[in-house]
């Protein structure tokens, strides 16, 4: 399958690689299909692509490379809506907000993106306000690595 990229302009991909969200992403409901695409030569940075519209891709990584200690409970609705059944399954990542400098660059900690990677389901969820969605990439507690 062939899709319009935001960053990286047409490229093929095997729809077994495509990441249904049947919720949507918040602010974007109607996106339902996306896929994980990799920054050539980066192993921290991903793209979270639409399969269906150019314009909605998000930078994302894992917030464990950021912040070792970063933990949440996963709540029982969203382990059954997205058939976790036991921790592997799990991948989780954030949301980027790159700025220029990049030491100026934030990650999203209260909405984490978490995919079941084995069925390849996910969902954004809304975490407590002991979160930020504007957490600095580097600080002394978050470092770039």
């Amino acid at each position: 399958m062939n899709i319009e990229t935001k960053y990286f302009g047409s490229m093929k991909i095997e729809e077994e690689r495509i990441i249904r969200f049947d919720k949507g992403i918040p602010g974007f409901q109607d996106e339902k299909k996306f896929v994980l695409i990799d920054f050539p030569d980066n192993p921290v940075f991903q793209i979270l692509q639409s399969t269906t519209t150019t314009s909605v891709a998000f930078v994302v990584a894992s917030p464990y490379h950021f912040i070792k200690d970063y933990a949440f409970n996963l709540g029982e609705q969203v382990k059954e809506e997205l058939g976790i059944t036991k921790p592997e399954q799990v991948k989780v990542l954030s949301i980027l907000t790159l700025r220029d400098p990049f030491m100026n660059s934030t990650i999203n900690l209260q909405a984490p993106v978490i995919i079941n990677a084995e069925v390849l389901m996910g969902q954004q969820i809304i975490l407590s306000d002991d979160f930020s969605s504007r957490t600095p990439l580097y600080t002394e507690k978050a470092g770039l690595r």
